[in-house]
């Protein structure tokens, strides 16, 4: 029996478990693994707390809870572990710092270093960034009090009872004490991190540029580049606007490698223009930020716009213009440039084509990761993307048919109310700080994209505890508070561990997607009288002190 776990709501979909600490954390973590409960899509485990992902369909919260205080678990990891060695140049800039700290000498720091023996906790921060914790109770190191703006790749380092490795150059508050030529991220191996949960890890002195692995690779390469310069059927990119990507609905089920799922910001209009044009829901399309795209079409086929309020033009090669409507498919001929122009309301457009678009892959996904780097790169002028053939889609197209409603998106300047669920940490926060959020507008910054969009308010959050959590979970529309008060919500490629609380999620991420700078939110939860009032279509009002 799994006993003295706590249990936070995190959102409609998510379960945030607490655990005593780190070795009760790594217990649960591989008993929910083995016991795969009904339901459970996706498990993120972090220093104190375990993230449960689950289908609201097939389970619930309260029966995740008994079935999870109902786990058995001996403490020990039957299966056989998985071991890497590292070898390290112990020529840290913070080598003498964290002797000091330690009140060892820098040479006793590194023998004790690799004398102890090291377990991959979880992942996050980035793809292949493992957290590692180790059996000498001497490591014990603060974070840099100002973080550096670039670590190297490959940079040894400490922080708290962790050690860790950077798989890519990033900033990073951690204590340098060595470096490693050792790969830590390749799509061309399985798995593509070499550290993973479980993982145990012997660092040693650098005698060579080497790495050591128990466990050879069988798997072939993940990741694959179509010839767009062979398809039959093509767009190239004249202009590409503020943000041009390649989205499809993300790569789930990587969280433990430190993977977020990212894919298309608004699913749900990527899911409504590839309904249109009748390809499969989950089919690649594109992603467009602000509006200002055009395109050039090679070979003839049927293409559909949703999400964001913009002009659709078709230009024919002989100069006629013809004019579509959002949400609706059309047809292109060889040719033709397809042009929208600036968005009016809302901020992402989709544009989806028969047969959809042959992109390349990483681990399964033509999603572009922004934070993480996975996936195609933002699209430039010139670029030409391989179009599928548009017999090749499973569904007939019904011209006759839209998208079934057309959302009302708001405009800058304009006030939108947000249902959220608040939690898993508003017990961080005084109950003035959570009337704060629930009372006061807060405007949508221009310091906002994929990753996140900062928010601006009058009062600031009161919190009711300092400090900063050990890392934990966090999902797309979270609501994070840093030490100013305020609030950073989450988007798709959102880091999936913060030392942040997170006081409440939004419930409606699609709509989160769409909201430009200066529009300014709400929120309300369902109990809330506003809330209840609140049961129209459309929840969009005009702001009274915008003249309105």
């Amino acid at each position: 029996m799994i006993d003295t776990l706590e249990f936070h709501t995190a959102s409609r979909r998510h379960l945030l478990v607490e655990c005593p600490d780190l070795a009760a954390t790594m217990h649960l973590h591989r008993a929910l693994e083995s016991a795969a409960l009904e339901g459970v899509e996706e498990l993120i485990p972090a220093a104190r707390t375990v993230l449960v992902t689950f289908n609201p369909t097939r389970t619930s919260a309260p029966v995740l809870t008994d079935a999870i205080h109902g786990l058995e678990h001996t403490g020990t990891d039957s299966s056989e572990s998985r071991e890497v060695t590292i070898d390290v140049h112990y020529d840290g800039e913070d080598l003498a710092e964290v002797a000091d700290l330690l009140s060892l000498s820098p040479a006793e720091v590194v023998t004790r270093h690799q004398r102890a023996t090291w377990q991959v906790a979880f992942s996050g921060f980035a793809p292949g960034f493992g957290y590692l914790a180790g059996d000498d109770p001497i490591f014990d190191v603060p974070r840099r009090s100002s973080p550096r703006t670039r670590v190297p790749v490959g940079a040894v380092a400490l922080a708290g009872e962790f050690t860790g490795v950077y798989p890519r150059a990033s900033p990073g508050g951690w204590q340098l004490i060595g470096r490693t030529d050792a790969t830590l991220w390749d799509l061309d191996r399985e798995p593509p991190a070499l550290f993973v949960p479980g993982t145990t890890v012997k660092f040693r002195e650098a005698e060579r540029e080497s790495v050591t692995v128990t466990e050879a690779s069988t798997e072939s390469a993940v990741s694959s580049q179509p010839d767009a310069a062979a398809s039959a059927h093509s767009c190239t990119v004249i202009r590409p606007g503020l943000q041009l990507l390649i989205q499809d609905l993300g790569r789930p089920g990587f969280a433990a490698m430190g993977v977020s799922s990212a894919g298309a910001a608004d699913r749900g209009a990527l899911q409504t223009a590839n309904r249109l044009v009748g390809n499969a829901e989950s089919a690649t399309g594109l992603e467009n930020f602000g509006g200002g795209v055009k395109l050039t079409l090679t070979g003839a086929g049927v293409a559909a716009v949703t999400g964001a309020r913009a002009t659709i033009t078709v230009t024919s090669a002989d100069g006629a213009v013809f004019r579509h409507h959002l949400g609706e498919a059309f047809s292109l001929d060889d040719g033709d440039e397809l042009e929208l122009g600036s968005t009016e309301r809302g901020t992402r457009a989709y544009i989806a084509f028969r047969g959809g678009i042959e992109a390349e892959t990483a681990l399964g996904s033509a999603s572009a990761d922004t934070l993480a780097g996975l996936g195609p790169a933002h699209l430039e002028p010139g670029t030409t993307i391989s179009l599928g053939r548009p017999e090749s889609a499973p569904h007939l197209v019904d011209p006759a048919r839209g998208s079934g409603h057309e959302r009302h998106l708001p405009a800058p300047g304009e006030t939108i109310e947000m249902s959220v669920t608040l939690g898993p940490r508003d017990d961080w926060f005084t109950s003035a700080g959570v009337e704060t959020l629930l009372g006061q507008e807060w405007t949508v910054t221009h310091e906002s994209d994929r990753v996140g969009l900062r928010l601006a308010g009058e009062i600031p959050l009161e919190r009711a505890r300092t400090g900063e959590l050990p890392s934990e979970g966090a999902v797309t529309g979270a609501l994070q508070v840093p030490p100013n008060g305020q609030p950073v919500l989450f988007g798709p490629d959102h880091p999936l561990t913060g030392g942040y609380p997170i006081i409440a999620s939004v419930d409606d991420t699609d709509l989160a997607a769409q909201l430009a700078p200066g529009v300014m939110i709400r929120f309300v939860t369902e109990t809330s009288p506003v809330a209840d009032d609140a049961t129209t279509t459309d929840h969009t009002r005009h702001s009274p002190q915008n003249g309105h």
